[in-house]
């Protein structure tokens, strides 16, 4: 994902929200994996609906992981190096983790089917880490996009990214029927339209977060109107079963609400200040690593499994009530994300050591002259 750095300095404000967005991302998991959602048909209860209030202000964290990326890409250099770490990186978390399963002796699921081996070896391909793929392809269209917002004018870019939300997201925000066409925001085409929403806010600003005030609100407000069309809706479905799919539209990543609150979240991180010291050092070494912390979770080995494997320490937490279900997600989304700190701090170093040994072979010499010809 995009380094958040403005004029070659780290800018630990967005680096602390992607520490955070990342949170939100498991905190998403958590809520999917353990059933602590309302969903048509299910049951009610204070815990569901608890766990929807968290997925309404947690639903925005994969948006803002594109606006970062937006916002500094595009003023950024493309560069084939960058693109090969990544591939490298998602690689690494999806060939060695069912190698080290299997040497301890923990099966993966399916491990003699040949398209869970595919999923393997091809990671982006078969949309084993769908995010991955989604990022890895947007960010080769870069170039591209760059050029392309630097040379149309203002009220162009305006009018793109107007007709391509109306269709990846408008329509879809209101009807409720699913269209064939709509991914829910899983996919390569709505990034490109939220990288496009980040460099026009970088290019041009954009009034309604333009200080820190507007830029909160915007974000509480569409966490709030989330929550409240989505229990309006699964109480009226509940009645009537008239809006089984539409209970699910204001958690999908194109809804109108899960963008603008993005934005807002995004917006408001620009004013907060991080002073030198311990926490500024500990948000710089923990960012790099947040990437790893979504693959090693989200490996199709793993992501099925690590909330029994929480469970069977912390216990079940269907057993808990409210206060207990807020203490088991914590202890849970925590645990998880200093694990995968742990795990991708070790892939660094080892990514840092290979790079040292391989800075004067010819293949790095060829990616060097490949990146001369973006700059």
């Amino acid at each position: 994902m995009g380094k958040g750095r403005e004029r070659g300095k780290r800018q630990l404000n967005y680096e602390l929200l992607r520490i955070i967005a990342m949170l939100m991302v498991i905190t998403l998991h958590y809520l999917s994996h353990t059933k602590m959602l309302l969903t048509p048909g299910g049951e009610g209860g204070g815990k569901p609906i608890l766990g929807m209030f968290l997925e309404s202000f947690c639903i925005v964290a994969v948006n803002v992981y594109v606006l970062i990326s937006g916002y500094f890409l595009v003023e950024a250099g493309f560069k084939v190096k960058r693109v090969l770490i990544l591939i490298c990186q998602v690689l690494f978390y999806a060939v060695l983790i069912p190698l080290i399963m299997m040497g301890t002796g923990i099966l993966p699921g399916e491990g003699g089917d040949l398209y869970r081996f595919l999923q393997y070896v091809f990671p982006l391909e078969t949309e084993h880490y769908w995010f991955a793929a989604s990022y890895v392809f947007l960010y080769l269209f870069t170039p591209l996009l760059n050029t392309a917002v630097k040379t149309m004018s203002r009220k162009q870019l305006q009018i793109t990214i107007g007709g391509l939300l109306l269709l990846f997201c408008g329509i879809k925000s209101v009807v409720p029927v699913r269209f064939v066409m709509d991914r829910a925001g899983y996919d390569f085409g709505w990034f490109l339209c939220v990288y496009l929403v980040a460099a026009y806010i970088r290019l041009y600003g954009w009034k309604t977060i333009d200080s820190r005030k507007k830029a909160w609100r915007l974000y509480i407000g569409c966490g709030l109107l989330t929550f409240a069309i989505g229990m309006g809706a699964y109480f009226i479905n509940r009645g009537t079963g008239l809006l089984g799919y539409y209970t699910e539209v204001p958690y999908h990543y194109n809804y109108i609400l899960c963008l603008l609150g993005a934005v807002g979240l995004f917006g408001a991180f620009r004013f907060v200040k991080i002073p030198e010291g311990f926490f500024a050092r500990l948000i710089g070494k923990l960012s790099p690593l947040t990437f790893g912390v979504y693959l090693f979770h989200e490996h199709i080995d793993i992501r099925d499994e690590w909330t029994g494997w929480m469970e069977d320490f912390i216990g079940p937490v269907a057993e808990t009530g409210v206060a207990g279900f807020i203490l088991h997600w914590a202890v849970s989304v925590l645990a998880i994300f200093i694990a995968g700190c742990f795990i991708d701090g070790i892939r660094l170093n080892i990514f840092r050591f290979a790079g040292r040994h391989l800075e004067k072979s010819k293949t790095a010499g060829r990616v060097r002259r490949l990146d001369e010809e973006f700059m």
